[in-house]
């Protein structure tokens, strides 16, 4: 398996990693749960989902509201010069004015059902949109949750490199008295001394290793600098613990089963939902299109009145016309389409096309799905059995390196072979650790994706 650096690629994926609570938000010490809760609240990316969802919001009220009648009022004056046609049937040169005030309102009756299927249609694309904000939370958390156990892995691999400076500090400090004693050479302890130097620089290198992945969790949530910013680290057993056998590394315990997992996943993975959903949409869409096949039917009603007045005539007063002339009226619009270009016709025919690439969209999703959980359960299977045999050679190299050091002190071996047994246990010590949170992040994996919520 490859090592822990780069096995955490992205799928969609949410690790929601519980460990213990701790202060609030703030350079200091973070929990998972508290980096992915900041995480989901700051990320631009979510922000703009968000704001996508509001405009669904308003595109449905817009689609519930087409069946509103639709109200407006009008006022109008216009004056007229020069010749004009007379109550006389002749034309004179006159100076005409009018003014006229209407209100209207117009209603739909029947619109081939478009409307109630435009509404059924943006209902939809609200969940689908939902379902997106939901997928793109799941996105951040992962992306979080592998920074997450990345530093944990630095933090650790620093931890034995700084065990590695303490072995050869004390080795230095042995051989330098052997040295005054006469028991020890000059090149014994300057090849103890080049040791420690190489373990001082690769000690230097894990701690700058973890500052950047410090870094990067930090730009994740969005945190103006990564000073002072650290994470709260799980109490993984060690040597003496029965680690193997502890609760947080249930190497025994059965994974389930691909199909398991995924029948479980399929009810809860958002991505799935969404594209469910679009299909819906698509279905909804034919309807749509079919709609300019049917009539369609809609009521009007208004009422107006106007004043009009002519140069060298005597009019009634404004009041008085604006009465007199005072009319309302109602009415049925019946709109049959006959004939459209085939517009109607192959509106259906791409309908249907869009329908089917969406069928062709969900089964890549429900194949994709399928796919990362059968990754994801080979990968535990082998974390599960890597974890296993890291803790035998890590049993066995430090059974080794006590015999080693054993005999190396009575002066019954060489510090090459005092070094190699040292290397040999402290490599295994890192195998150890990465197969730990390896297992742990794969075991998290198939919780996530059976719906569950995760912990370590």
């Amino acid at each position: 398996m490859r090592s822990l650096s780069i096995a955490f690629r992205p799928t969609t994926v949410l690790l929601g990693l519980l460990f213990l609570s701790l202060s609030a938000y703030g350079q200091g010490t973070w929990t998972l749960t508290q980096c992915i809760e900041h995480a989901v609240s700051h990320n631009i990316s979510i922000q703009q989902n968000q704001n996508q969802l509001q405009q669904q919001q308003i595109q449905l009220s817009n689609a519930r509201n087409q069946r509103l009648p639709d109200v407006s009022a009008s006022a109008n004056q216009n004056f007229s010069f020069g010749r004009g046609l007379t109550v006389d049937n002749t034309y004179a040169n006159r100076s005409t004015s009018s003014t006229s005030f209407s209100l209207g309102a117009s209603m739909p009756l029947f619109t081939g059902f478009r409307i109630p299927n435009n509404v059924a249609l943006n209902q939809l694309n609200l969940k689908a949109v939902t379902a997106d904000l939901e997928k793109a939370k799941n996105d951040i958390r992962m992306q979080v949750a592998q920074a997450y156990v990345q530093i944990l892995y630095n933090m650790e691999i620093s931890d034995v490199a700084h065990r590695q400076i303490a072995i050869d500090s004390a080795q230095e400090v042995r051989v330098q008295a052997l040295l005054n004693v006469g028991k020890a050479s000059e090149a014994q302890l300057a090849q103890q001394q080049a040791t420690l130097a190489q373990s001082r620089l690769t000690a230097t290198q894990a701690d700058n290793n973890t500052q950047l992945s410090l870094l990067t969790l930090s730009q994740l949530l969005e945190l103006p600098s990564p000073d002072g910013f650290t994470i709260v680290r799980p109490n993984i057993a060690t040597e003496g613990e029965a680690s193997a056998q502890s609760a947080l590394f249930a190497v025994n315990s059965p994974i389930p089963t691909p199909d398991a997992i995924y029948a479980e996943a399929m009810s809860s993975r958002p991505e799935v939902e969404a594209a469910l959903l679009r299909l819906r949409m698509a279905d909804k869409n034919i309807s749509i299109a079919k709609a300019d096949y049917y009539p369609t039917l809609s009521l009007s009603a208004g009422m107006g009145s106007n004043y009009y007045k002519t140069s060298g005539f005597t009019a009634d007063p404004f009041h008085t016309q604006l009465k007199n002339n005072f009319s309302q009226y109602i009415g049925l619009n019946l709109n049959v389409p006959i004939f459209s270009r085939f517009q109607t016709r192959n509106s259906v025919r791409s309908a249907r096309i869009d329908y089917m690439n969406q069928q062709l969209t969900l089964d890549n999703t429900k194949k994709q799905l399928y796919k990362e959980i059968q990754q994801a359960y080979y990968n535990t299977t082998a974390a599960q059995q890597k974890l296993t045999s890291s803790e035998q050679a890590r049993e066995s190299s430090a059974a080794a390196f006590r015999l080693m050091t054993a005999k190396y002190e009575q002066g019954k071996a060489t510090i090459t072979e005092f070094n190699e047994a040292k290397n040999t246990y402290l490599k295994t010590e890192s195998d150890l650790t990465q197969a730990r949170y390896e297992y742990l992040y794969q075991t998290a994996l198939i919780q996530f994706y059976r719906g569950q919520e995760l912990k370590f």
